[in-house]
């Protein structure tokens, strides 16, 4: 099997693993388990509490002791435990504390699955920037399969998504071991400082004003990031009795799937945007993009509201891809070449950590606060959420006066 093959299916393993329950989680234990908005709300937050340090922390592991490749698969075979562990639990403590477990060894996979890719890459002979995107893509498509799996086998209020992902995660863990070595940076001479592995010796960028308010609206728009991984599936089962034989509530993972589907295309925009619009317009554009995805949930319904389902996840992209990668564009122009993985670390703890770990909250006492009798006003809870990105969006240009400087070599950065 060629290397880029085996890399491939390491990425979609990498995604597959999250897919099978990331989306559905939260319809489960509302309707399975009768758990709180706000209950689910912090058990999708300790995602953002465990972004805020593991990915760093274990970053050093590898970076100093151990080969990349057996620390990823090492975190994956106790999050495989841990999973399992989670189809036995009923109560939301205990849950709480699995998923919490399980989010400390998953979100530095992430990282360290692009680092595995990147080394094995270059011990090759290979061209990271040519032959990484490909690759990646498989990721969401593992993501998306693993989506439709569950669907088309009628456990999205199941435990047995959480078999789904256990499986495959004790598969990708043995897999990890059979990988080219990825020995640590310290072997080779060159080591990063425990502070430049947690993306500390980037807070320095935060003494620029402009740099400041970025990273502020950046954990604020973060927030944005988990609402409808966390509520969507649940919002679709409550249309069951208005509408039971419809699409969305039959398959509510294939609907909201379109939204992972609707981010690889995008992707493949953002060249376009980026050298026509500059960076604070394609920003402004995804925080605009929020409000109708939001919005467009809370008119939107099953039946003959379907159309306004699918436009949201086709805007899902949009806001996702726009805010993520051309926020990470800001911050690698802006940082000194000495601190740009730590300034990306930074990056990834305001939106993946306090942004994930305040939205998830903060969205758990919306649906909990328009919940009366059991029953959601889920159009009050979708407009809460888009008024927010509308607040989000008008302070944006006001306070971020950013100007854009063209550049050869940098059209991404251009500004008109």
């Amino acid at each position: 099997m060629s290397i880029k093959l085996r890399l491939t299916v390491m990425n979609f393993l990498q995604f597959f693993v999250w897919g099978a329950w990331l989306i559905s989680l939260g319809g489960y234990m509302i309707v399975t388990l009768g758990f709180t908005g706000g209950e689910v709300g912090s058990v999708y937050a300790t995602m953002g509490i465990a972004s805020l340090f593991m990915p760093g922390l274990l970053g050093i592991v590898a970076d100093r002791w151990l080969n990349a490749e057996k620390v990823y698969g090492l975190c994956h075979l106790i999050g495989a435990g841990l999973l399992i562990w989670a189809t036995t639990v009923k109560d939301y403590k205990t849950l709480y504390l699995i998923m919490l477990l399980n989010a400390m060894v998953y979100m530095p996979t992430i990282a360290l699955a692009n680092t595995v890719s990147y080394k094995v890459l270059e011990q090759k002979g290979l061209d990271v920037i040519t032959n990484f995107p490909p690759i990646r893509v498989w990721g969401t498509v593992g993501f998306i399969a693993a989506m439709w799996m569950v669907d088309f086998a009628g456990w999205t209020k199941s435990p047995l998504q959480l078999y789904i992902s256990a499986g495959s995660a004790l598969f990708l863990g043995f897999y990890a071991f059979t990988m080219p070595a990825c020995p640590p940076a310290a072997a080779t001479g060159t080591k990063r400082s425990f502070v430049s592995a947690l993306g500390l010796d980037a807070f320095v960028l935060l003494k620029r004003r402009q740099t400041l308010v970025f990273f502020i609206f950046a954990m604020l728009l973060g927030a944005a990031l988990q609402i409808t991984n966390a509520f969507g599936g649940a919002f679709l089962d409550d249309f069951k009795t208005l509408y039971p034989d419809s699409f969305g509530v039959a398959h509510p993972n294939l609907l909201l799937s379109i939204s992972q589907i609707s981010e690889t295309l995008f992707i493949l925009s953002i060249p376009f945007f980026l050298r026509r619009f500059g960076i604070k317009t394609v920003m402004l554009i995804s925080i605009f993009a929020w409000v109708l995805r939001f919005g467009l949930f809370a008119v939107g319904n099953p039946g003959s509201g379907l159309g306004l389902l699918v436009l949201s996840m086709i805007i899902y992209g949009m806001a996702f891809d726009f805010f993520n990668i051309s926020g990470s564009l800001y911050v690698d122009r802006e940082a000194d070449s000495s601190i740009r993985a730590s300034a990306q670390g930074l990056f990834m703890i305001m939106t993946n950590g306090l942004g994930a770990f305040f939205g998830g909250t903060a969205s758990g006492w919306v649906v909990d606060h328009f919940t009366a009798n059991g029953i959601k006003d889920w159009r009050s809870i979708w407009f809460t959420f888009a008024a927010y990105a509308l607040l989000l969006g008008i302070a944006f240009p006001l306070m971020f006066t950013y100007k854009h400087v063209r550049s050869e070599g940098t059209p991404a950065a251009a500004h008109h």
